[in-house]
Order: C-alpha cells, then sequence, then structure tokens
C-alpha cells in the first residue's frame, strides 16, 4: 500500500524515531443501542434513516430514564476481546466519563475506566512484503493491546443544510447518540505509518469477520486516533521527546498514513524552532485536513481526572462467568490469520488470491459454500478451490461490478456457481460461455449444467460430430495453405483451423479436443 506522502528523513543532523500508540472506535452492528431498545444505526437496516428518527427518551437524556445495557454489545466486545488474546475481567463496571458533549443529550459519556470489559491482549500485525511473487509468506510483528472497553458513541454535529449551502450554526442529528462503540487501546508500539496502517487494515477485518460492525469507513464505523510523539537524539546523544499529538477522527487508511508522517514532520520542526518537550498537560488533540494533507490544532487534550470519572450509580456491573466466556468463545469464526493459511497450504490457492477473497467476508462465506454445495440429491462437484477462486474473482466479480453489488448478491446460488466451476473444469463449457452461463443462472434456480445445455453452452465432443466439422475444415480451399503449413510443421498455423472449426461449430465444439483431432488428422 503505497501513499503519496513522504518520509521525513532525518532533517538537522537529528536522529528521529516514531512513537505511536493507536485508539480505535468500533460502532458495533446491534440491533438496538446500548442502553435502550432505540434502533442502531450502526446495523444495516437503519443505515439510510432520516436524521433524529432513531431515538427514544433514554437516547435523548430525559429525565427520570434509566439505562439498560444491550447484552449483545457486551458478547460482540468479548468475541473481538477473544480474538485479540485479551484477558476478558470477570467483573467489569460502567462509569461516567463527564465533559460538554453538544450531541450527547445527557451530557456524559457511560464507557469504562478503571475496570474494563477486555486488558492485555496482543495481535500479530502482517510485516511489510516487498517480494512481488508467492515465493513466500511475510512474518510479523506483535502489538500490545493494552484495554478494549465498552461505550456509547454521542450524535453528530453537522453545518451543510440538507438542500446544500451551510449553515449559520450547528445542525444536531442524535441518530447515533447510544449507539454501541468498542474502543481498543494499542500501546506505543508502531514506528512507523505503514505498520500503523497495516493493524488497522487487519483490525478490520478481524472485526468485519466476527461479524460485530459492518466497518464501512465513510460511515465511521471504524474511526482511527493515532496518538504519535518523536524523540529526538542529537549529536551529543541526548534525547528529547516532544508532546503527544492525538489526531481525531480518521476514517480511511489513508488519513491514517497521512497523519502520522505529518506528524513525525511537524514535531521535529517544532522542536527545532522551540526546544518544547513532553511534560504534564502537554498532550494536544489535533484533526486532519484531507485537502491540505496536514494536521490542524484542535485543543489541549484533557487527562483522566479532568473527566471526573466516577462509577454509574444506574448500572450494576456487567458479570462474564466462565459458562458466558466459554459460549462466546465456541462462537467465535475461523479468524482471517488462520483462514488465510487454511486457503494456502490446503486449498492452494495463491496468497494474492486469498487476500482478495478475505477482504470481503461475503465473499469469503460464498467461497466456502460453493466449495461445500449440494444438489438436491445431496451430490455435489469436486471442483479445485484454485479455479473457482479465479472463477468468483473474474466472472462473478465483474458481474458484481455491473449489478453495483457483491458476488454473493448478484442472484447465483453457490450450487450453481460450483456447477458452472465444474463444466470449466471438464471441458463441458468453454471459458467464453461462463459470463452468459452465470447471467442465465440469475434468472433461474435450475443447476448449470441444464441451464448450458437448454442454451446451447455445451462444448461438443462427440467424435462423430467433430470429424465432420474438421473435415469440412481440412476440405476447405480458402484455408488450404494452412493445412500445409501445418503438415510442413508448422504448428502454429493450426490455430486457424481450430478457428474455423469453431466457426462451423457456432462456438460448440470442444477446442482441445478439435485440437488434437486436427493434429491426427494432418500427421502433426
Amino acid at each position: 500500500m503505497t501513499y503519496a506522502y513522504p518520509d521525513p528523513g532525518e532533517p538537522h543532523g537529528l536522529t528521529t524515531t516514531l512513537v505511536v500508540g493507536l485508539e480505535i472506535h468500533v460502532e458495533l452492528a446491534t440491533r438496538s443501542k446500548m442502553w435502550t431498545d432505540a434502533p442502531n444505526v450502526a446495523h444495516p437496516d437503519h443505515f439510510e434513516a432520516e436524521p433524529n428518527t432513531l431515538l427514544s427518551p433514554v437516547a435523548v437524556g430525559l429525565p427520570g430514564t434509566l439505562p439498560v445495557m444491550n447484552r449483545a454489545a457486551v458478547e460482540m466486545s468479548v468475541q473481538v476481546g477473544l480474538a485479540l488474546n485479551c484477558a476478558i475481567a470477570p467483573r467489569a463496571k460502567w462509569d461516567r466519563k463527564s465533559y460538554y458533549y453538544p450531541d450527547l443529550p445527557k451530557n456524559y459519556q457511560i464507557s469504562q475506566y478503571d475496570r474494563p470489559l477486555c486488558f492485555d491482549g496482543t495481535f500479530e500485525v502482517p510485516d511489510a512484503d516487498d517480494t512481488p511473487d508467492d515465493s513466500h509468506e511475510p512474518g510479523t510483528t506483535t502489538i500490545n493491546i493494552v484495554r478494549a472497553h465498552l461505550e456509547e458513541d454521542a450524535g453528530k454535529l453537522l453545518h451543510e443544510l440538507p438542500g446544500g449551502g451551510f449553515s449559520d450554526g450547528s445542525l444536531v442529528d442524535l441518530n447515533r447518540a447510544g449507539t454501541p462503540l468498542l474502543e481498543i487501546v494499542t500501546a506505543p508500539d508502531f514506528r512507523s505509518a505503514e505498520q500503523a496502517v497495516r493493524f488497522c487494515t487487519a483490525l478490520r477485518d478481524l472485526c468485519r469477520h466476527l461479524g460485530v460492525t459492518e466497518g464501512i469507513m465513510q460511515r465511521g464505523h471504524m474511526r482511527f486516533e493515532p496518538n504519535i510523539n518523536v524523540v529526538i537524539a542529537n549529536a551529543k546523544g541526548e534525547t528529547f521527546k516532544t508532546p503527544i499529538v492525538e489526531v481525531k477522527n480518521l476514517n480511511s487508511f489513508r488519513a491514517v498514513h497521512g497523519a502520522i508522517t505529518h506528524e513525525h514532520h511537524r514535531q521535529v520542526e517544532a522542536w527545532v524552532a522551540g526546544g518544547r518537550v513532553m511534560s504534564p498537560g502537554s498532550k494536544a488533540t489535533r484533526g486532519w485536513d484531507d485537502g491540505k494533507l496536514e494536521t490542524t490544532p484542535q485543543r489541549e487534550k484533557e487527562d483522566a481526572h479532568d473527566y471526573r470519572y466516577f462509577p454509574d450509580p444506574d448500572l450494576v456491573e456487567v458479570v462474564v462467568d466462565q459458562d458466558w466466556l466459554e459460549n462466546v468463545r465456541v462462537s467465535l469464526p475461523e479468524l482471517p490469520a488462520a483462514k488465510r493459511k487454511r486457503f494456502v497450504d490446503d486449498l492452494g490457492l495463491k496468497p494474492v488470491d486469498t487476500e482478495t477473497l478475505i477482504a470481503e467476508p461475503a465473499t469469503t462465506r460464498f467461497f466456502e459454500a460453493c466449495l461445500t454445495s449440494r444438489d438436491r440429491e445431496g451430490a455435489g462437484p469436486d471442483i479445485p478451490p484454485p479455479k473457482l477462486a479465479a472463477f468468483l474473482l473474474n466472472v462473478a466479480a465483474a458481474r458484481a461490478n455491473e449489478q453495483g453489488t457483491t458476488i454473493d448478491r448478484i442472484g447465483v446460488s453457490a450450487a450453481q456457481a460450483a456447477g458452472i466451476v465444474a463444466l470449466l473444469d471438464e471441458d463441458k463449457i468453454g471459458s467464453s460461455a461462463a459470463a452468459p452461463l452465470l447471467q442465465h443462472c440469475e434468472a433461474s434456480d435450475e443447476p448449470a449444467e441444464a441451464l448450458a445445455e437448454k442454451h446451447g453452452l455445451l462444448q461438443v465432443s462427440d467424435e462423430g460430430a467433430l470429424d465432420a466439422w474438421v473435415d469440412q475444415a481440412i476440405d476447405d480451399p480458402k484455408l488450404a495453405k494452412a493445412v500445409d503449413d501445418v503438415r510442413n510443421g508448422n504448428a502454429k498455423a493450426i490455430g486457424a483451423l481450430v478457428g474455423a472449426v469453431m466457426k462451423l461449430s457456432k462456438g460448440q465444439a470442444n477446442p482441445k479436443a478439435v485440437s488434437k483431432k486436427l493434429a491426427e488428422k494432418l500427421g502433426a
């Protein structure tokens, strides 16, 4: 993954070490919000909801309302914690985090402070792989996970008017207020922007394969906040640490890379100009300007005591006993890292095809459904996984792009897709017939082979029919030179004769069988 933000290098004769930790906010795709039964805007059913329609008395902070914990959100959080090799707290508590929230009506956030749900985890991040072929797998680097705690999201402040133009004030949309939000906090283990981006990408893959979030970055389902500073060493060997800057609410990998790279350069230049170093109260937050490719100041960052955390008096502790924990543990699907290894080692897929399949969880599930598909009689084709992957990532993906959807939603069943690949593998249809057969499958639930026969897409390998077409091509005066060339040892000339037979058969002849028969008849 390459971005247009240059590395700052070693300016002013200084040696610099970038230090980055990440805070990642994951909106969980539960059906309802964290503390109320109001619909959750992060669930696919409610993506297009009109502003301020997903509300309830709890969500708008009316006096006298009481929160009720969303059990599904806790279970999703535990799933993520287990996948990140975290310890799961047997007893976690809820805390109120207070500062002025114009888009969270009760003016405090229910979060977790000193007793989070998940803590002390690790996650293996793939190292950069500069090898252009599939000759080896890249190694990994362990990133430590400090905690993953559950809280609620705030609403949105908007400034663009629905019909265009800008408002003189702020427009408040509370649909997102109260959405379950899992905050994952890493140790400051990253030493480059590229490494941080690889982590963000892998974490998004993990959460989407777990099914806990849709992970649509443009909708804010995952937001990344890097905490960045630089250790500077001068020629005398003295070291200085710049103040930490937290860049807020990044919703693209490009922005993560750009913000970290820009801050590396900016902080070194700021230290050279003013010599300011890390000290109590020196932490600040900045935003990212995607147009200017630079960070912009926002505010000085509060310390924990500034939020006035205290246990929420309206909520009891959440107790995760062993039975509940084991039930969540056994519900975990195969994780992306294990799936990658199995696809390459056991199924024989190329790493590049594996990455493309795993990038979209729905495509991964459809691929595996094709491999295990069975017809009404319980039979299924034994198809090579690499050929299935190639068909899905080329023919089916092209069709999905035309429809603006994903492969699993083009209207073809897994059994039909597997049937098309079986026909290709057995040379019953040619590669040019795969796309039209796929479209016939969209309009019918009949098996792929029956539809291929109905629409004249099956290749003819019948000896009698092939002999007739081949003889007609050999006897055609227009092809006499090609015939002579083949007989005289020019193997390439056979292509013209194969093309002639395919034309005579209206594309139904098996080209491999045609080529073989021509060679036999012409002594090639």
